[in-house]
């Protein structure tokens, strides 16, 4: 890299999963309208093909006089060509198919759990958790052999497990989970300012918050907005649309599968009187499965959506043929911000300025009562080449109680993937509380989406 006053150059970032539709667009618009920051990005995917489009498009971006960072990207075919000399290493990627994603969601259906995601808890979430620690043992390996000096982003999900993988491989890891969840949350606080104090123009960074807990399953016990405290604010607003539930468009939960009228968060503050930071879909996973998930009429009640895997797919088939016209300068990327925080993040460990945000590392003590060296999110420090999590305390015994059982759960999928243990995996797997069915019937949904999802198990006894 080469330092030029606020300006880095020549850096160099892997993005694996680089054939992405959507995230690496994403990475491309925000690193375009940066500034300060131009390089290398070298895009490796399982489908070269779909890496080699994705540079074509990357590459257009420095023919538009609109562009102020100004990036090259190469589609490379292996792990070593990506990895060799990088500064940052970013992870995005779908681990299996849809066909995986499809059984990881709808068989548990035919035994009467219901999941409104499926990427991180529930028996989807163990599952595919199963089948992805492979996959990033083969890349903390690649990591420690060809950059052990990088910083790693993972966006994967299960994110908790990616991470925690990738430490327990390689201890000396540079590594965070980034995810977007905490963003909502503190959006919601904003609105609520709006509707309820009548204050404009409050941006989400504009809230300071409080974060202890781990991915997709974090709380805030603290929010303030130039030095007010927002709590008891927040209790108001919740006592206010428990029951109709809050969307800034009414009724857009009933036209988008990614969206929700806040209702499993306010229910579960009046419960435990903490904010539950992720959106609802999320949130119901991590619960016992009669309280949000018991059936789609239950769901519905609740105003969030089940996500079909049809829904993704088909998703997936537009933004194929979008890539298309990008590549062929039919349509053109659209330079936005993401919304994401990866260049900031970037830039501060880069020595361009401290920033603080949330992330997913090993515990240090930041969240007292849970295990030392699990994955917890809270707030951290970004600093040059350095991450410092914030002390967030400690939650109260009650909803400890709830995390921690997900986190020992999460430990115990980990040893069973790495140990190839199917006994061990079983055991987690009727841990999780959504798997609340006939210890038989259970047994039998296991094997069945082992099965389904075998091909990423190797060494396995399936």
């Amino acid at each position: 890299m080469e330092y030029s006053g606020n300006q880095v150059k020549d850096i160099n970032i892997a993005y694996i999963g680089g054939g992405s539709k959507g995230w690496a667009w994403a990475l491309m618009g925000d690193l375009a309208m940066e500034s300060d920051l131009s390089g290398t990005v070298k895009l490796y995917d399982l489908n070269y093909e779909a890496a080699h489009v994705n540079s074509m498009i990357g590459n257009s971006l420095n023919r538009r006089d609109d562009v102020k960072g100004k990036w090259q990207y190469q589609s490379v075919e292996t792990l070593e060509k990506a990895l060799t000399g990088a500064d940052f290493v970013i992870i995005s990627i779908l681990p299996g198919t849809f066909k995986e994603m499809t059984s990881d969601v709808n068989l548990p259906q035919e035994y009467g759990i219901y999941q409104s995601v499926g990427d991180t808890t529930g028996p989807g979430g163990i599952v595919r958790a199963l089948r992805t620690i492979p996959m990033y043992v083969e890349m903390a390996e690649a990591i420690k052999a060809y950059c052990p000096d990088a910083w790693v982003i993972n966006y994967t999900n299960p994110m908790t497990l990616c991470t925690r993988t990738l430490t327990e491989i390689f201890p000396e890891i540079k590594v965070m989970g980034c995810c977007h969840e905490i963003f909502g949350a503190q959006k919601l606080l904003a609105s609520m300012l709006k509707d309820l104090k009548g204050i404009e123009d409050v941006g989400y960074r504009d809230i300071t918050v409080n974060v202890l807990g781990i991915n997709h399953f974090t709380w805030i016990d603290e929010a303030s907005y130039q030095g007010t405290d927002l709590m008891p604010i927040y209790r108001e607003f919740v006592d206010r649309y428990y029951e109709s539930g809050y969307e800034e468009k009414p009724g857009q939960w009933m036209n988008s599968f990614f969206s929700s009228a806040c209702r499993v968060q306010f229910d579960l503050f009046r419960r435990y009187g903490l904010l539950a930071a992720s959106g609802d879909r999320h949130l119901a996973e991590f619960m016992p499965r009669a309280w949000y998930l018991k059936d789609p009429e239950t769901v519905k009640s609740w105003k969030f959506s089940l996500t079909p895997i049809d829904f993704r797919m088909k998703r997936q088939e537009e933004l194929a043929h979008k890539s298309k016209r990008l590549a062929a300068g039919q349509e053109s990327v659209q330079l936005k911000p993401s919304g994401e925080e990866g260049i900031c993040m970037m830039k501060a460990l880069l020595g361009l300025g401290d920033f603080v945000t949330n992330v997913n590392v090993p515990n240090q003590g930041q969240i007292k009562g849970l295990p030392l060296g699990s994955v917890v999110e809270t707030n951290a420090l970004l600093v040059r080449d350095g991450v410092k999590p914030v002390l967030a305390g400690q939650l109260p015994l009650d909803i400890e109680n709830l995390v921690a059982r997900h986190v020992l759960n999460q430990e115990t999928v980990l040893k069973a993937a790495l140990r190839k243990d199917k006994s061990l995996a079983f055991r987690a797997f009727l841990n999780d509380p959504l798997v609340s069915i006939d210890i038989g019937a259970a047994e039998q949904l296991f094997e069945r989406m082992l099965q389904n999802t075998k091909a990423y198990l190797p060494g396995w006894d399936v």
